[in-house]
């Protein structure tokens, strides 16, 4: 397989399987390399995925974002685990997948504390604003570890985890009004669409319009700011596009033996660079207008990565 190492990585991560990766190599090299050989080649990667696990991060990021995926992985039997991703842009535009790691499902305070503990103690001291989903102790958790943080929870899930409070035929109205609030011009405006929804749901859903209310503040942060920062808060475009490399690479494989196996395919995917393709890490585009208006909020916070 002398030569061709990179070539099957890089199939690996374009989500081929052994007998496709196998059989690419025999039609356009014509070479025949054996399934169990490629089966293998993601091992290649062990020592260079912990070096990339242990290596020091950036001391301030403007944003985080924490997504999940969910994978088959066979843990005696084969189950569905979340794989949770941690995507940073620090102050200088430079996206970065800050950690990659599997969870149980179910995570508390205690899980997250020390997950997010590791990510200070490899040097992020401080995050302007953090993105994640409502998830168990999870705001509460980045609150006590970056306590400056401005938490924004991620608009798109908390509208559909909305949803189930409500019947299916209001769905679509339901997702309309919603977003009518949280692409509203200010806080105050957004306030006052939210009481015109309450007024015409609280009825019908209550515990939808307590879920909403409860999660008030996380869920319009973002609408403090300009629209040059509210796009890269609310889109989350960065994280969405590497979910799905990460799903395209993952789809067809059905499960994996074990979390080192997943973490090993996930790791090509993000370093694996696509020509004319939006990838995980790189520069992040318009930024200066971006940092210019984070520094007029978090002064010397915005400017200080030293």
């Amino acid at each position: 397989m002398e030569g061709f190492d990179e070539a099957i990585l890089s199939l690996y991560a374009k989500g081929l399987t052994a007998g496709e990766i196998q059989a690419h190599l025999a039609e356009i090299y014509d070479v025949d390399v054996s399934h169990e050989t490629i089966s293998k080649a993601p091992d290649k990667v062990s020592a260079e995925l912990d070096a990339w696990r242990q290596r020091p991060l950036d001391r301030v990021y403007a944003v985080v974002m924490i997504d999940a995926i969910v994978l088959k992985i066979r843990d005696g039997a084969v189950a569905n685990r979340p794989v949770y991703i941690a995507v940073g842009i620090n102050l200088e535009s430079e996206r970065d997948i800050l950690r990659v790691w599997v969870g149980a499902g179910g995570e508390g305070a205690k899980t997250w504390m020390a997950w997010l503990a590791e990510r200070k103690n490899r040097g992020v001291q401080d995050v302007l604003i953090a993105c994640c989903d409502d998830l168990k102790g999870l705001p509460d958790s980045i609150a006590a570890i970056w306590p400056l943080a401005d938490i924004q929870l991620c608009v798109v899930h908390m509208v559909r985890n909305s949803l189930k409070y409500a019947s299916t035929r209001h769905w679509s109205q339901i997702a309309k009004e919603l977003r009518q609030v949280y692409t509203a011009a200010t806080a105050d405006a957004a306030e006052a669409r939210f009481a015109e929804f309450e007024a015409e749901w609280g009825a019908r859903y209550p515990a939808l319009v307590a879920v909403r209310r409860r999660g008030w503040e996380h869920f319009v942060m973002f609408l403090r700011f300009p629209p040059e920062i509210r796009k890269i808060v609310y889109t989350a475009n960065m994280i969405e596009s590497l979910n799905l490399r990460f799903r395209q690479a993952t789809r067809r494989r059905g499960h994996f033996p074990n979390e080192e196996a997943a973490l090993k395919v996930l790791y090509l995917v993000i370093r694996d660079r696509q020509p004319n393709r939006r990838n995980p890490t790189g520069r992040t585009h318009n930024w200066e207008e971006a940092i210019n208006t984070l520094a007029g909020y978090y002064g010397d916070r915005a400017t200080d990565n030293q």
